[in-house]
């Protein structure tokens, strides 16, 4: 088939397969809101623009071995596609984009099968930190407090009254290790065999960032017009800072 008749009159339609095909236009499809599921691979589409972006109830949508090259033209026609939770792209010449994958991941985040491979949380990371660093260096910085990125047991130059960080006491379990590097390895599985429960507590905690706060007490800070009055120079406010994990 080289081109189809609008499918208006099948208002509730909600799975389609037109696949192996040689379709070149989908402007049959403008009135099937409904539709699902929409199997388009295998044809000659080079352009889905203003064709699919109705379609918000649609959930899997396969779009391999078509024509289509422009990559942000495309993605940007399945943004309204809330509820798509599957997507093939692949076989396009947009797929040879080195970023294809995190941009459709980026852009695209309903999507938890892309290509018939799932998306991991660290691929999801990743399109973040490459598409919007300022927001994925927000993500990691915000706290109650200021974020320190210092490893374990440092010390961090702070002002005076500074608690010094605790340093946590490494669990039984960590000896068999001699630093750092090993910590962290084991820490990367999701199941170690722990003997007391308050060894995974420790381990969980040295994974956390060193938080810094800072407190003044304002009673002791001169109001504007105490400091026009008086003559002698300001000694700045004391400045209490504690840090902990």
């Amino acid at each position: 088939l080289r081109s189809i008749p609008s499918l208006s009159q099948f208002r509730r339609l909600r799975y389609l397969w037109i696949n192996n095909n040689k379709i070149q236009d989908l402007t049959f499809l403008i009135k099937n809101y409904y539709l699902t599921e929409l199997y388009l691979n295998n044809n000659e589409l080079t352009d889905i623009s203003g064709a699919l972006k109705h379609l918000c109830s649609l959930q899997i949508l396969f779009l391999h071995n078509n024509e289509l090259k422009k990559l942000g033209k495309t993605v940007k026609e399945l943004k309204g596609m809330i509820s798509l939770q599957t997507l093939s792209l692949f076989q396009n010449p947009l797929a040879y984009d080195p970023d294809y994958r995190l941009y459709v991941i980026y852009f695209l985040p309903s999507v938890q099968l892309l290509d018939r491979k799932l998306v991991t949380q660290r691929e999801r990371e990743s399109a973040l930190h490459l598409f919007n660093p300022k927001r994925a260096w927000v993500m990691q910085s915000i706290a109650f407090g200021k974020r320190v990125d210092t490893s374990l047991g440092t010390t961090v130059g702070s002002s005076r009254c500074t608690q010094p960080a605790r340093r946590l006491i490494m669990p039984s379990v960590l000896k068999w290790f001699g630093n750092v590097q090993a910590m962290d390895l084991l820490c990367s599985f999701c199941r170690v065999p722990f003997e007391d429960p308050e060894d995974a507590v420790l381990v969980r905690a040295t994974t956390r960032s060193l938080m810094e706060f800072s407190s003044v007490d304002w009673n002791k800070v001169a109001t504007c017009q105490e400091r026009r009055l008086k003559n002698k120079a300001e000694e700045p406010p004391e400045r209490l800072t504690v840090q902990f994990r």
